[in-house]
């Protein structure tokens, strides 16, 4: 094919009159092919396909005698221009063929070409010959390419069968997927948002445990959000947690402090109210506390825990630092799995028990509850005083085991620490003192240092607000102070007496009365019946 180009070439430059750039002599010998100077030899075919039948030669009887007789330039161009246009020829430009020899310019070409020496007839006749070959096979060469493109559209057509099937395949595995994942969160919870939802997946309940203890048997989220009265979906909605929430299941407010300051407590809403009380009905009041203990317990009081430490020498009071803001949801957790509840069981117990500090912000125009620190007992949650206990209990046990080595009385009511002693156990004082900070901080806890104080028979001894110098009794300010309004009000009326604004005095006196019966009935009795002459 370069070989017809260069011919091609040559004849352009020779019908328009362009000198030969380079002379042409037949008798110059065909160096062979070179690469990186070396000559190429050919490459030994490794197999040869069985010879295909070949037509027969063209004779060139044109060329034979006078017709190659040399031509001028101007007769070459006579003669081209008696043939018509060049742009005429169906073989001019044609690059897939060879033009047969008894075409007139193909002829006339050929002539010109022996001419001026660019060519021998043998060689013309060897072109022609190969290009006659070329014509016999063209049709097989159609009916291959034919075939080569239906091949082609076949495999297109099966590849995009294929490629449909797998779209198709593919939708339908989504399809079951969601499926799967919607009736997975209709029956199960997997996760409960960052942080709190490793251990959802362990649903083995300790069945014995929890039925020695008399406690409902919960292994699955199922099993809860059967017990709870609600569905998969609204438990998790309930106990769902979120570091930047848009809405959170509490009500902030604050409250002053008799120490000064305010305390922040938060007031669940309906329904996770109902969740909390149904946990402290059925499960955390079942469960007995430690001996020590005397805040939240039935039967017990800020009475019975005072009345312990009544007309000793010594009395030392302690105070826990941030008691409920202290234990955290991984305690609180680790208290319903020592119960014999699953992790998983204990998980969702833990975080509908559980809450985290939080401050409101804006971003982007929203409003979010952002989370401030760790997820703990919130106050105000009915179940937050009956966990402090459960939590509390190792605590209590090793206090109170140090006490009794050392001669002391022990009892907690919250987060209140109160210690008592007679003859020479009470000048342990020391020693006793650093062990409770050792073993608070053992237990995670921390003692509030402004508020340890040691109370001696010579002062007036106070355990969580009563006096214990010689008997239980309410401090002697708050009766007189009681005593004096029912006195007055005889004359002036009950209302009048109400100097610090308070929005419902009346009940606030009933009830100081009631807190001075509970101490002091006698007490309590003369009053009650003052409170009952005013006739209102």
């Amino acid at each position: 094919m370069a070989l017809f180009d260069n011919l091609l070439n040559s004849l352009k430059r020779l019908l328009s009159g362009e000198p030969e750039r380079r002379p042409f002599s037949p008798s110059s010998p065909v160096r062979p092919a070179t690469i990186g100077g070396s000559a190429v030899q050919p490459a030994t075919p490794v197999s040869v396909a069985p010879p295909r039948p070949q037509p027969e030669p063209v004779r060139l009887t044109e060329l034979d005698g006078n017709p190659f007789a040399p031509l001028t330039d101007a007769e070459v161009k006579k003669q081209a221009r008696g043939l018509g246009s060049l742009w005429n020829n169906p073989w001019f430009g044609r690059r897939d063929l060879i033009p047969p020899a008894d075409d007139p310019r193909t002829l006339l070409i050929d002539r010109a070409m022996t001419s001026h020496g660019l060519l021998t007839p043998d060689e013309l006749q060897e072109i022609h010959s190969v290009g006659a070959q070329m014509d016999a096979i063209r049709p097989d060469l159609a009916v291959a390419h034919q075939m080569a493109t239906a091949v082609v559209k076949r495999s297109q057509e099966e590849h995009e069968a294929l490629k449909q099937r797998k779209k198709s395949e593919a939708a339908e595995r989504r399809r079951m997927r969601a499926e799967a994942v919607a009736m997975r969160r209709a029956g199960d919870i997997v996760f409960l948002g960052r942080g709190v939802s490793r251990r959802l997946a362990d649903r083995e309940a300790h069945v014995e445990r929890l039925e020695r203890l008399g406690l409902p048997v919960l292994a699955e989220p199922s099993d809860v959000a059967e017990a709870l009265s609600i569905s998969i979906p609204r438990l998790r909605w309930l106990a769902f947690h979120n570091e930047a929430a848009t809405r959170v299941h509490y009500v902030r407010f604050t409250v002053p402090k008799k120490s000064g300051g305010v305390r922040e407590l938060s007031a669940p809403h309906r329904s996770l109210a109902a969740a909390q009380q149904w946990i402290l009905e059925n499960i955390l009041s079942r469960v007995p506390v430690h001996d020590a203990a005397h805040g939240f317990v039935t039967g017990r009081s800020t009475v019975t825990n005072a009345a312990l430490h009544a007309g000793r020498r010594v009395v030392l009071n302690a105070d826990l630092k941030d008691f409920f803001p202290t234990i955290t949801f991984p305690r609180v957790r680790g208290v319903f799995e020592n119960l014999g509840y699953s992790p998983a069981a204990a998980t969702i117990l833990a975080l509908l028990s559980t809450e985290s500090p939080r401050r409101p912000m804006i971003y982007a125009g929203q409003s979010y509850d952002v989370a401030t620190g760790p997820r703990a007992l919130p106050q105000g949650a009915c179940t937050s005083p009956a966990l402090s206990n459960l939590v509390a209990r190792r605590l209590d046990s090793r206090l109170g085991g140090i006490a009794a080595k050392l001669g002391w009385t022990y009892t907690r009511y919250a987060d209140d620490l109160t210690f008592s002693a007679d003859g020479e156990a009470g000048d342990k004082v020391g020693y006793l003192l650093a062990r409770i900070r050792h073993i608070a901080q053992d237990e995670g806890f921390a003692v509030n240092e402004s508020k340890t104080r040691v109370q001696r028979g010579n002062t007036a001894q106070t355990v969580t607000g009563l006096v214990v110098n010689r008997r239980v009794a309410a401090p002697r300010a708050t009766v007189r102070r009681l005593r004096a309004i029912l006195h007055r009000a005889r004359w002036e009326g009950l209302a009048a007496q109400n100097r610090s604004g308070h929005p419902h005095f009346e009940a606030w006196v009933r009830g100081m009365i009631a807190y001075i019966s509970m101490a002091n009935a006698e007490q309590g009795g003369k009053l009650q019946a003052a409170f009952d002459s005013l006739g209102r």
